[in-house]
């Protein structure tokens, strides 16, 4: 197998970060380009008055395997950087107020278990939940035809603080689109990487530092380390064929990967008649907004647990930073999908989050400091039968990487993780 010919990846977000961790790792000499100052793409940490953040709040679970497993490879410990914890899902507002915690067991039992344990719901609800996943595994997660997730519930019966406090907030924060237009298959398969599997696969894993330092800053210091260059603040516009391979900024590549978001092909690939079917299938695409409140409150504030859900109208979802990261009395309210939240201006956005807040944790003083960061076009709509295309395109040697090639995920982290590696492995199947 020749390894000689040198990559290009366009784009040093996850995806792109991961397809040159895996090349370099095979020996293969790979050029990274990014347009920002920083590498991370839409899951960087960012510096705000003083304060280390991200530039969204991102969870992290145990079914994330192909995550944890590059984060080990480029030489850090999962456990180190992350706090590990049995899933715990808690909405203190409700009424009755919810609260689901799986036990230390072994699978399936720990969710067996969990959901016979939980509070405010009934036992109906509780068994009707298992039945649900009971019957799910045994058609192997396949549904017979793809729908919204909101009708696929209804059909299964799955209705009441089940619904409403587990299987609707799951869909909302892994899919980032809203239960009534969300892909009930992509859920499902979320669902038996998660709850279906091993007890360790429901873990939560909760970043104990900014996102920068959980695998961007590794993975550079990786590719630099073997042999491999990473160039910040640079932006490539075109690409030209050069024999077999590509000429791209000042080196010439055998094989181009273009790590970017779907909504940027069109202005590197609309010059190149052979990718129009693509460009047409992803004009289709619609987006999804993503948005963080951070608001700090005095240094002794303490969440009973460093995530809990939110009953709204506005809020979703309250993360502890101090019990994260030690950022004492910061709190990030995580808002996801198109909605009323995001029309609101800031101001408005975190008066109401903070009327919401002092609701569930008692008064509060104003926040001594906010901000919000917002991702417009934060994930594509993910919704029944949305076609994605692969990693290979219409040109030999010339490749995608981004969660929405990953056709079993969502735009998660882990989606981005998955494609950036299959390309790579396409790349090192042809040589």
């Amino acid at each position: 197998m020749n390894k000689a010919g040198r990559v290009a990846v366009v784009g040093a977000g996850w995806a792109g970060l991961a397809c040159a961790v895996e090349l370099a790792t095979a020996g293969i000499p790979v050029t990274v380009y990014e347009a920002a100052r920083q590498a991370g793409g839409r899951a960087r940490s960012v510096a705000l008055d003083g304060h280390t953040l991200d530039n969204g709040q991102h969870l992290f679970v145990g079914a994330y395997r192909e995550t944890l497993r590059l984060i080990r490879l480029v030489g850090e410990n999962p456990e180190a950087l992350m706090q590990r914890l049995p899933l715990r899902i808690e909405f203190p507002a409700t009424k009755p107020a919810f609260r689901l915690a799986l036990p230390q067991l072994p699978a399936p039992w720990h969710l067996a278990f969990g959901l016979l344990a939980a509070r405010g719901a009934t036992l109906g609800e509780k068994i009707s939940a298992a039945r649900f996943m009971q019957r799910l595994k045994r058609r192997r997660y396949r549904l017979a035809r793809d729908t919204t997730v909101a009708d696929w519930l209804d059909e299964e019966g799955q209705h009441g603080a089940i619904r409403r406090c587990l299987w609707e907030p799951l869909c909302l924060a892994a899919l980032t689109t809203a239960p009534a237009h969300a892909s009930a298959q992509i859920f499902a398969n979320v669902l038996r990487d998660s709850l279906g599997g091993q007890r360790e696969a429901t873990d939560l894993l909760l970043a104990r530092t900014d996102l920068g330092r959980v695998f961007p800053a590794h993975a550079a210091r990786y590719i630099a380390a073997h042999g491999g260059e990473l160039h910040l603040c640079h932006r490539i516009t075109g690409f030209e064929r050069d024999g077999k391979g590509w000429q791209v900024g000042d080196i010439q590549a055998d094989d181009l990967v273009l790590a970017v978001p779907p909504h940027s092909l069109p202005q590197l690939l609309a010059h190149r008649s052979a990718h129009a079917p693509l460009l047409s299938q992803l004009a289709t695409y619609s987006y999804e907004p993503i948005a963080t409140a951070y608001l700090a409150y005095p240094k002794d504030l303490r969440l009973p647990f460093p995530m809990l859900g939110m009953a709204g109208p506005t809020g979703q979802w309250v993360f502890d930073r101090g019990a994260l990261d030690g950022n004492a009395g910061m709190v990030a309210f995580v808002l996801s999908a198109n909605g009323d939240w995001d029309t609101l201006e800031d101001g408005e956005l975190v008066q109401r989050l903070h009327h919401e807040f002092t609701a569930l944790v008692g008064p509060l003083p104003t926040p001594r400091w906010q901000r919000v960061i917002r991702e417009r076009r934060a994930t594509f709509s993910c919704h029944p039968e949305l076609p994605r295309p692969g990693n290979e395109t219409a040109e030999p040697g010339l490749w995608l990487a981004g969660d929405y090639t990953c056709a079993d995920y969502p735009a998660t982290l882990e989606g981005a993780i998955r494609s950036g590696v299959e390309a790579a492995r396409g790349i090192l199947a042809g040589r």
